[in-house]
């Protein structure tokens, strides 16, 4: 029951996900973090299968630094949503990845933006999105609230507002999302939203 959205608003793009790491009915973990840092001014929030989803966005990650080893500049985050199109796409024929993407990046000259790249290589750039069984709760939230142009406070209260309708409607609900923002200052994690924490078994 992955859960996986994100918006932009002036200034920064914001990103959440769930932190269950499942598989059939076993929880084998609540603090999986699914957005992993490209570089310094770009995030990447997959939800898929667990080998899919780690194996490509770690695929990407080393991708992404390799071109900026190579040619000194870094991909702006147009150029790093469609190298990742463009590597899904390829393996869409061959080996497909169960994998969608939300990537989040700031640039200089354009500032934040966020893209959305479904399993099936779809690119488009949007100003919200959300994969998973909680988007049919978040984005109806984001299409209520969201507005062009928001501050940091109003985005966050809104991803709030997402986590607990999730929690409230969702049948199986993750219990733990952890957030991540991107903006002029760089990459980095925001803050964590937790239910249940992880508790190491003490054997008597």
């Amino acid at each position: 029951m992955e859960c996986v959205f994100g918006l932009v608003g002036n200034g920064f793009a914001i990103v959440a996900a769930d932190t269950s790491a499942v598989h059939s009915i076993l929880v084998h973990k609540s603090n999986e973090d699914k957005i992993m840092v490209l570089d310094s001014h770009k995030l990447i929030a997959a939800s898929g299968e667990p080998g899919d989803r780690v194996h490509f966005t770690e695929y990407i990650q080393k991708n992404v630094a390799l071109y900026q080893f190579r040619n000194g500049i870094p991909l702006t985050t147009a150029a790093a949503a469609n190298f990742t199109r463009g590597e899904l796409a390829t393996a869409l024929r061959k080996n497909p990845y169960s994998v969608n993407i939300l990537l989040a990046g700031y640039d200089k000259e354009t500032g934040p933006s966020l893209y959305y790249i479904d399993y099936i290589a779809t690119l488009h750039k949007v100003d919200k999105g959300a994969f998973g069984y909680g988007s049919y709760f978040s984005l109806s939230m984001m299409d209520r609230h969201f507005h062009s142009g928001m501050s940091l406070e109003e985005a966050v209260d809104l991803v709030d507002k997402c986590i607990i309708e999730i929690r409230t409607r969702l049948v199986v609900a993750p219990p733990n999302f952890v957030i991540k923002i991107v903006d002029k200052d760089g990459a980095r994690e925001y803050a964590w939203r937790e239910s249940i924490k992880d508790m190491s078994v003490i054997s008597s």
